[in-house]
């Protein structure tokens, strides 16, 4: 069997081709609001939180936290029984840090979503800091029962960048919760946001390089939106910065594609920020355009992911 047919005719390893391989049947995931808050917001590392995060926590399309899990699961199921049919869904805790809070809250929340018949998949976003021995060995106990996935908030490598982002943790907190989710059998998502102020084209694709030598289980990329009501959106509009175009950032994508390895799953390629939020860039408002321009763009090349990806045909 060829990588196309593997990969559904697609260029890329996505999340969709590997749930359809994995489970027989197309999954989508459910937004969960669970209450959170962070490390970097309550002032236990920092203040103010990370200027480019939003007042919803990265979690703007989530719904509201007073909601049960179990609300959240069936409004999320009701949601998407407009637009898509499927019986299995992923829970995807968003909004903030999903692993800063006690062990026993947590227990409480990861088993009732797991609980959940329709649920086949637990996704949890954190911080790569927020994750002690006690969360590990939950986490180790949940996976026993159901898949769990860790999407850690990584979004550059280079130290000077999350220095000037106020993100609070070190590329050595990455490391070592990968370490650690990887010994418990626990796939590791790594998000990563292209055109933070001052990085070059060459820094971002260092950041993938990286990733691709760590070996990561999957990767979110998309470019930065600035927001109102942030620190970034504040600073934007006194000292604007260059942001890529749409087209610089299609070809970084496709850059980064023929990098990673091939088994490295792709859980998204672009995104879109709240349309009532989004300061620049508004071409991010259009996410099928940028989504098809990645997909000629690699048709184009007459190139693959993995296609140079330095680890070989392992």
């Amino acid at each position: 069997m060829t990588a196309y047919e593997t990969w559904h005719q697609k260029r890329y390893h996505s999340l969709d081709a590997y749930i359809k391989n994995t489970y027989g049947e197309k999954m989508y995931r459910i937004s969960i609001n669970a209450g959170m808050t962070c490390p970097n917001r309550d002032g236990t590392c920092s203040s103010g939180g990370c200027i480019f995060c939003s007042e919803g926590g990265s979690g703007d399309f989530a719904p509201a936290a007073f909601s049960s899990i179990t609300e959240q699961i069936e409004e999320g199921k009701r949601n998407l029984s407009k637009k898509v049919h499927c019986r299995y869904f992923i829970a995807y805790f968003q909004a903030f840090s999903n692993t800063y809070d006690s062990v026993e809250r947590l227990r409480t929340l990861y088993t009732e979503a797991i609980s959940h018949p329709d649920i086949k998949i637990l996704s949890i976003a954190t911080r790569p800091d927020c994750l002690n021995d006690e969360i590990i060995a939950l986490l180790d106990e949940i996976n026993r029962i159901k898949p769990v996935w860790i999407e850690l908030g990584l979004q550059t490598i280079h130290e000077r960048t999350h220095r000037r982002m106020n993100t609070h943790f070190h590329i050595k907190d990455y490391e070592k919760a990968c370490d650690q989710l990887h010994a418990i059998g626990v796939n590791v998502i790594t998000h990563v946001i292209f055109s933070l102020p001052e990085e070059t084209k060459e820094e971002m694709l260092a950041t993938i390089q990286y990733l691709a030598s760590r070996r990561t289980d999957g990767i979110k990329i998309h470019m930065l939106f600035v927001l109102k009501h942030t620190q970034l959106g504040r600073y934007y509009r006194q000292h604007p910065f260059p942001l890529l175009s749409c087209e610089e950032y299609v070809n970084l994508v496709c850059d980064s594609l023929e990098l990673l390895p091939p088994d490295c799953i792709i859980h998204r390629l672009t995104g879109d920020g709240p349309k009532d939020l989004l300061i620049e860039p508004q071409w991010t408002s259009n996410k099928l355009v940028v989504f098809n321009s990645i997909q000629k763009t690699m048709k184009a090349r007459n190139t693959y992911q993995g296609i140079y990806y330095k680890g070989g045909n392992d």
